[in-house]
């Protein structure tokens, strides 16, 4: 079942990582090895956790990539879903 307009995975890092550690943007993207525009391009909903990220996220978070990748998930599948009835596909039958 889906969760009702699940965040987006950056918000999670942000409340529940970053800001309970007292760590910058700057810090945050260092430990993680990746570009302050990349982790920020994350963390203001503009770009998804990639498998690489999620397992970066683990590493850092003491997580597992799993639970990054399923959060992302849910969160495009949520968003998928509100366009269904705008897809244009017909139900496919055996001849």
């Amino acid at each position: 079942m889906l969760m009702h307009n699940p965040p987006h995975p950056g918000e999670i890092i942000r409340e529940l990582c970053l800001e309970p550690l007292g760590l910058s943007v700057t810090a945050a993207a260092d430990g993680l090895g990746v570009s302050r525009k990349t982790l920020s391009a994350i963390l203001n909903g503009k770009a998804g956790i990639s498998p690489e990220m999620a397992i970066r996220l683990s590493i850092a978070f003491d997580t597992s990539a799993e639970s990054w990748l399923t959060q992302q998930y849910q969160y495009e599948l949520w968003h998928a879903e509100q366009h269904r009835k705008d897809l244009k596909v017909k139900k496919l039958v055996a001849a």
